[in-house]
């Protein structure tokens, strides 16, 4: 009397269509994503009732107000911002300048970074406020 072992197929679960789902789901929202600038420094803007948001601000400096001036979520001197929009500028030679200061800061140094900026080549200057209105 023998007996018969049957033999048991085991279920295989095949993952690679989740897989790929999950890619494209990942690149969707990789590309999707957009991406917030910052100067890197605290800073308390001036209320205007005529201020408006601007999306295309793609080069951001801030002008505390001791009136340091912070570019990239680093401090750098009045000096360095020609160059360093100059290179923000061939990376992108479709932006545009925001400068961020503090209502503190002193208007001088507001004048020589539009000064600096403007000598880098950029036209498209704004400086950034906040709405009373919250608009």
């Amino acid at each position: 009397m023998g007996r018969r072992h049957a033999h048991v197929e085991e279920a295989e679960i095949n993952i690679t269509p989740m897989l790929d789902i999950v890619f494209i789901m990942l690149i969707f929202f990789i590309v999707t994503t957009s991406f917030t600038k910052e100067t890197g420094a605290t800073l308390v803007k001036p209320l205007a009732e005529q201020a408006v948001s601007l999306r295309n601000g793609t080069i951001l400096i801030g002008i505390r107000s001791n009136d340091e001036i912070w570019m990239n979520k680093r401090e750098i001197e009045i000096r360095e911002v020609r160059s360093l929009v100059e290179r923000a500028k061939a990376e992108n030679p479709e932006g545009s300048v925001v400068i961020v200061a503090d209502k503190d800061s002193r208007i001088g140094t507001v004048t020589q970074i539009m000064d600096q900026v403007k000598m880098a080549g950029i036209q498209g200057i704004a400086i950034s406020a906040e709405n009373p209105g919250g608009g």
